[in-house]
């Protein structure tokens, strides 16, 4: 039922209407002669708070608001890879033909295209018992993606018909179940309700690593498909980097990027970027296996707010067809700020920095919604969502609300460090403050498909890091030459972990993607390396004379060998290891 009432208080983003009794929370409303789009968040009677998701500069008190019977939702089906959308699944190639390069307010577009055919294929017959989630046919969506066609959750009954093989829109009939005493029309389009989970049939244990190609990730601290990581740093630090280089390397068959109120330039290098980027495990263009949602900071803010929520949903959308869905939410501190200033509005009682109560449980909230699970509906099905989310700390600080209560609830921390980008060091993951708690899990995948020295090549570099740390402190206060030899071994061999290893080029063509393999055998050539430095020092060798080998040069090239070559340079960089501590040996008659 349609309701129609008037604007009564206009507060920023927060309106106030009157004559709502009946209305629903979270439904959507039209306020304003400008018809804006916006969200009843608050209901006191017949007084409706609204949440605004555009400009309400020039509204006044008595303008009518209408109701429309339907919560926030994003429209999923055909033509959701490669588009790109608004906080609020508006297209924004659709709203710039329609209204020129700035949206213009009230515009409004459905977010799939109602003049495109695509070839659907039925995967059911008429008299077939179906059930939610149960797949009616399937659509090449890109050359690389088949859609696969679902019958919407809470659905059930018998086939009455299916549309034959053919092209048909979004906007068209593919079926008809019969259940419950009616029959249902079934598009290739469905409506899900943002702020609400995709229904699943159950959590199963994330075991399958996301690879990045970073070296520092998937080496020292990796993530899961399925699992949540955080991404800490202040300005500067390289979070928008490494959130790009995840979004165009790891390997998950979907990829939703969520510009959550960055600054419009940065968003504007993702547009023009992605779509001429190579996909590295297809061939074929990046934005094939992307959606992107920019809402920048110079949107209106409750707009910022809900955009996550449509980036979570299309991304279970696609996790129940049975895909490996990445999500990288860029960043979670805008939303938070966005959610700050909402509150602020609706007058609500605020909390530590002025962030709402609930900061925590919706943060919890939208970070729990990732995961692997078996998907409901037949054939059986797997899928995952992977989020990732950056967070911008004022200042760094990572003791702020935004920061703790992320920390709280992710499994992955890869915390940037100010110090280490102004060094150029790529990316600036700080070693002694990150971690990860799926090392554990990972140990039996790197010994099934990789090396099974990986945990002991890993404890051991990062045994050497943090030794290298607090040698550090006494170093400045006395100096390195007093330092035994052993202690400056350390030293040599952290900065070669360092050069050689942990720094990584975004924009190298080659240093910019790792694959597993090159990785481990870069750690099999250090820990060799490591290994007869330690024999030699204690032999009576000096680490000066450990550090100046002409090897360790081409331990600090390793980078930049092509992934497909660097097995035979792997061999000749051994090889030289051997004869360099040899002719270490001979020359000084110390060892053997």
């Amino acid at each position: 039922m349609t309701l129609t009432g008037e604007v009564v208080r206009i507060s920023g983003a927060v309106v106030s209407a009157r004559r709502l009794a009946g209305a629903q929370m979270y439904e959507v409303v039209r306020v304003g002669d400008d018809r804006l789009v916006g969200e009843i968040v608050v209901l006191d009677r017949d007084v409706a708070t609204i949440q605004v998701y555009e400009d309400t500069e020039g509204i006044a008190p008595g303008e009518p608001v209408t109701t429309t019977g339907m919560p926030l939702s994003v429209e999923l089906g055909p033509g959701l890879l490669g588009s790109i959308y608004d906080g609020i699944q508006r297209p924004l190639d659709v709203l710039r033909d329609a209204g020129g390069d700035f949206i213009v307010r009230g515009l409004t577009a459905p977010g799939l295209r109602r003049d495109t055919a695509w070839d659907f294929t039925p995967a059911v017959r008429p008299g077939d018992r179906v059930e939610g989630g149960d797949i009616l046919g399937s659509v090449v969506e890109t050359e690389v993606h088949e859609h696969r066609v679902m019958l919407p959750p809470g659905v059930q009954g018998r086939v009455e018909e299916i549309a034959p093989a053919g092209r048909y829109t979004v906007d068209e009939i593919v079926a008809a179940v019969r259940g419950g005493g009616r029959t249902r029309r079934i598009r290739m389009r469905q409506y899900w309700p943002v702020r609400k989970p995709r229904p699943i049939r159950m959590r199963l244990e994330p075991i399958n690593p996301l690879i990045s190609g970073q070296r520092v990730i998937d080496t020292f601290f990796p993530l899961v498909k399925g699992g949540t990581a955080a991404l800490p740093g202040p300005f500067g630090a390289g979070k928008t980097v490494v959130q790009h280089q995840l979004a165009k390397y790891v390997n998950a068959g979907i990829i939703v990027y969520v510009g959550c109120g960055e600054r419009g330039n940065e968003m504007a290098d993702v547009l023009r970027q992605f779509p001429a980027l190579v996909d590295p495990t297809t061939g074929r263009s990046l934005m094939n296996r992307t959606v992107l949602i920019g809402n920048t900071s110079n949107m209106p803010v409750a707009a910022r707010e809900a955009s996550v929520y449509t980036g979570i949903t299309i991304a279970e959308y696609f996790r129940d067809m049975g895909y490996d869905v990445a999500l990288m939410a860029d960043s979670t501190s805008r939303w938070a700020e966005a959610m700050r200033e909402i509150s602020g509005r609706l007058e609500e009682m605020p909390g530590e920095q002025g962030y709402p109560a609930y900061l925590a449980s919706r943060l919890a909230d939208f970070y729990e919604r990732a995961g692997r699970i078996a998907a409901i509906g037949s054939p059986g099905r797997e899928g995952s969502v992977t989020v990732i989310g950056s967070v911008s700390p004022p200042g760094g600080d990572f003791s702020e609300p935004v920061t703790q209560n992320t920390l709280r609830v992710v499994k992955v921390l890869w915390a940037l460090d100010a110090d280490l980008a102004h060094e150029r060091h790529f990316p600036a993951i700080n070693w002694l403050t990150s971690y990860s708690a799926y090392i554990g899990a990972m140990q039996g995948w790197w010994a099934e498909h990789a090396a099974p020295l990986w945990a002991e090549h890993r404890a051991e570099m990062m045994a050497i890091l943090q030794a290298e740390s607090e040698l550090l402190e006494t170093v400045q206060l006395v100096g390195e030459d007093v330092l035994p030899e052993e202690d400056k071994l350390v030293l040599v061999q952290a900065r070669l972990i360092r050069d050689g290893f942990l720094i990584q080029s975004a924009f190298h063509p080659i240093d910019t993607y790792c694959t597993v393999e090159k990785q481990y055998l870069m750690l099999e050539l250090l820990a060799r390396f490591f290994g007869l430095a330690r024999d030699a020092v204690a032999a009576g060798a000096s680490a000066a004379a450990v550090g100046g080998l002409a090897v360790r040069s081409r331990l600090e090239r390793m980078p930049f060998v092509p992934n497909e070559r660097f097995a035979d340079e792997y061999r000749s960089i051994g090889q030289e290891i051997t004869e360099a501590f040899a002719g270490l040996s001979a020359g000084r008659g110390v060892i053997g």
